[in-house]
């Protein structure tokens, strides 16, 4: 009860950030946005091994507190709208990778911004 209530009051209470999980400057910045009180939800990858299953690209860090998480396929139809659904209701959104990665996906600046043309795009 007390966590709810201090999130509540802290500086980015309300403020809704969407991370695709990586390495780098972004995991550490969500993390901040997260210690003052943002609600950050970490998009983690989904692969598929060579039996066709799904597995999460996903390991337990420090720079995770805070966070909430979703597996999501970014590489399929259904894991692109489920972004592009988020990204409709965040503030911020940031990415880890090099230029015309997430272009490739469908989920570039582009795309998120002709969803949400007040979103703040990071890339890390």
């Amino acid at each position: 009860e007390f966590f709810s209530f201090a999130r509540r009051v802290m500086a980015l209470a309300g403020v809704t950030v969407l991370e695709l999980a990586g390495i780098g400057p972004g995991p550490l910045a969500a993390c901040v946005l997260a210690d003052f009180g943002a609600d950050v939800i970490t998009i983690v990858r989904v692969s598929r091994n060579k039996k066709g299953e799904a597995v999460v690209d996903s390991e337990p860090s420090t720079l995770g507190r805070g966070k909430r998480s979703i597996a999501i396929d970014l590489k399929s139809k259904e894991g692109v709208a489920t972004v592009l659904k988020l990204a409709k209701q965040a503030d911020v959104f940031i990415e880890p990778f090099r230029p015309g990665t997430v272009e490739k996906l469908g989920i570039g600046p582009e795309d998120l911004m002709a969803v949400n043309p007040r979103l703040i795009y990071g890339r890390m």
